[in-house]
């Protein structure tokens, strides 16, 4: 029975913790790497959200242990008061009947309330918290060791298509300026020919 190929077969070099029981794709091959550097703001944001999530986990539940110390407290001072004769008001958090009255009547209220609080603190935390971690490995000599998959056969580069032709070619330089129209001869008067009298013989 062929066993699907893993990492262990096709990695050389193998370290103590790199994968090399996971099942890969024939067609490709795993490169060991470093990673250079980690976004601050991408590790900022993903703190922020991890944050906020265990901040709203644990605002709810001491929500609810707020809602339930009210209500133990408020049954205390009923049993005491009942028992000795002393008025509420003189027994141990006695100002604070009414604001333990409210919190166990808007339970419903206290409780998300408490969690979004709480939320938004531990985002905020989570936000600089993966912001100085981020920039701390970044600057850190020593970066984690990583395996990459690339495709074994990588394919051609794309050619891209042709420019277009550069505009057409400049129109040819207008022709010569005509020449210019001959001059019209110069009309020259001639002169008769004088005749000379001539004297008779004598």
């Amino acid at each position: 029975m062929n066993r699907p190929p893993t990492l262990r077969r096709i990695l050389t070099g193998r370290r103590l913790g790199d994968p090399v029981d996971l099942v890969v794709d024939p067609n490709i091959r795993a490169v060991r790497g470093r990673l250079a550097a980690v976004s601050v703001r991408a590790s900022s944001g993903a703190g922020a959200w991890v944050g906020f999530a265990l901040g709203l986990v644990v605002g709810m539940l001491l929500g609810g242990v707020l809602v339930w110390f009210a209500g133990a407290v408020l049954d205390w001072q009923r049993d005491l008061a009942f028992t000795f004769g002393v008025a509420r008001r003189l027994l141990p958090f006695g100002d604070q009947l009414g604001l333990l009255r409210d919190i166990q009547a808007r339970w419903w209220l206290v409780v998300p309330g408490t969690g979004l609080i709480v939320g938004v603190l531990g985002a905020t935390v989570g936000l600089l918290l993966g912001g100085i971690l981020a920039a701390a490995y970044n600057r850190s000599p020593r970066h984690a060791l990583v395996v990459v998959e690339l495709p074994r056969h990588v394919a051609p580069p794309v050619v891209e298509p042709a420019t277009r032709p550069s505009a057409a070619p400049a129109a040819a330089p207008s022709a010569a300026p005509a020449a210019a129209p001959a001059a019209a001869p110069k009309r020259t008067r001639r002169r008769a020919p004088t005749r000379r009298a001539t004297k008779p013989a004598s």
